[in-house]
């Protein structure tokens, strides 16, 4: 017989029979319906709620416009690529749990034998020959086998990957704390450069005035001209300090641009107050507060998926069902007959026990991780808590004892120098004490924002939030 009859014969017995394989089909699929779940109701997971700041709360970065803490905060958290990469992780993972919760498709089976051998039988069909050729007769079959997953299997799946998800949540959650605090401590360093400009402007001019005091005494006779080059000297410095000052509030405000992903600051200044204080709170409250810190949280949502994949390794122990239906066509006879089987594979060599074993130690590891987490975190609070009640009373100290003083002992020594009571070496100490400890002030008060900035970051919250606001507003006399 030629190929082609062979094919189209073959073709018409696969038309005549596909009402019939239809019907077998449709009658193994409810065989397990039971484990069907509504997939659109996984393909609908919801993505984790994360609290993002809005667009509309983003500040206009136009040149000549002022920034506030919020603003920059706004900016960082709209336009930071790290934050988006962490965002397209959490939307990556839905897919995961949608296609966990898949079922296996079905295979479809096509099988020939003798193929060409289908003309009909000749003669008594319970002779020799009648016999021998239906022997060699042509049979084809067509099969439909499906996986049938025992033991939970696709749950389990579904429930590790939604914890997944979850973890991927607080992975996001902790950087997106991690850049509220770096946009919180650069902003400070901006605010901490704004004022050591402001310092370095005013000890210019006083040093400025310095200078024409001396120079009106050398004028009139009454001290040595050494004494205005002297001073002179001493304004070439505050020059020089306040290019410095302008240099690193340009480095500053340039990082802090850099955290929403600009090239160039395009604000104004930044507006706040370092001397907007809030008081240490109670170390106890903050100690309980720590552990609700995401990096807290997911060490024990780790545990949670850990245990999670656990059981999909202990479902996998359970052998899976696979389920087939079917007919056989006889050429010859040009009659079709119904197949159906089962399959099974015998746990008897491979049980899954060395994944079983691997899944108990990484529980057991995560709980280790999970300790040693809550450990870092409350002694990373201790030694900040420490450290800000140190720069607090070094702030006291400085604001109550030591610029009251310097600032009294520098007026009093210049009116005594213009008097002719003090010598030029005592007002210059004088002058050179206060305007270091005038940067001491504000450094002490850039610290202690840095360390609350920590300190907000171990808790995820305002350190204000913990008692009612101790707030002290210090202005320098």
């Amino acid at each position: 017989m030629k190929l082609s009859n062979l094919f189209i014969a073959l073709c018409d017995w696969v038309l005549s029979e596909l009402r019939m394989l239809l019907l077998l089909s449709a009658i193994l699929l409810l065989s397990f319906s039971s484990q069907i779940k509504a997939d659109a109701d996984l393909s609908s997971v919801s993505s984790r709620k994360i609290k993002n700041y809005s667009a509309d709360s983003m500040v206009n970065s136009n040149v000549g416009n002022d920034l506030t803490l919020r603003d920059a905060i706004n900016l960082a958290l709209l336009q930071n690529p790290e934050l988006a990469a962490f965002s397209r992780e959490i939307r990556a993972l839905e897919g995961l749990t949608l296609q966990a919760g898949l079922l296996k498709n079905p295979e479809l089976n096509l099988n020939v034998e003798n193929a060409g051998n289908v003309q009909k039988l000749t003669g008594d069909i319970n002779s020799a020959s009648g016999v021998s050729q239906e022997v060699v007769q042509q049979l084809s079959t067509i099969r439909i086998y499906q996986l049938i997953e025992l033991g939970g299997k696709r749950a389990a799946r579904v429930n590790a990957a939604l914890l997944g998800e979850e973890l991927a949540a607080k992975d996001y959650e902790i950087r997106r704390i991690d850049i509220i605090f770096r946009v919180a401590n650069v902003f400070a360093e901006v605010l901490a450069a704004q004022e050591r400009l402001r310092l370095a402007e005013e000890t210019k001019q006083v040093a400025q005035n310095v200078v024409s005091t001396v120079t009106e005494r050398v004028q009139g006779g009454k001290v040595a001209p050494i004494e205005e080059t002297r001073v002179k000297v001493g304004l070439s410095t505050t020059r020089i300090e306040l290019e410095q000052a302008q240099r690193d509030l340009t480095g500053a405000r340039k990082r802090l641009a850099l955290l929403w992903n600009s090239s160039s600051p395009q604000f104004n200044k930044a507006l706040g107050n370092l001397e907007t204080l809030i008081a240490p709170p109670n170390f106890q409250t903050l100690e309980e507060r720590v552990l609700s810190n995401p990096m807290a949280l997911r060490a024990m949502k780790n545990i949670e998926q850990r245990k999670a994949l656990l059981e999909v390794e202990q479902t996998r122990s359970v052998p899976n069902l696979t389920v087939n239906a079917g007919a056989v066509h006889h050429a010859q006879l040009g009659g079709t007959t119904i197949v159906a089987g089962l399959q099974i594979p015998l746990p008897i060599f491979d049980r899954n026990q060395g994944n079983l074993k691997d899944a108990y130690q990484r529980v057991d590891k995560a709980v280790d991780e999970q300790m040693a987490t809550e450990l870092r975190l409350k002694t990373e609070l201790a030694q900040s808590y420490e450290t800000m009640s140190a720069v607090w009373n070094e702030i006291n100290i400085l604001r109550d004892e030591v610029l009251p003083g310097a600032k009294s002992a520098f007026h009093v020594t210049r009116r005594g120098y213009e008097l002719g009571k003090f010598g030029l070496l005592e007002m210059l100490d004088a002058q050179r004490i206060l305007f270091q400890n005038q940067l001491l002030y504000v450094r002490a008060l850039a610290n202690y924002q840095r360390l609350v900035n920590d300190i907000e970051r171990l808790i995820a919250g305002p350190i204000d939030s913990i008692k009612p606001n101790h707030e002290i507003n210090i202005r320098q006399p």
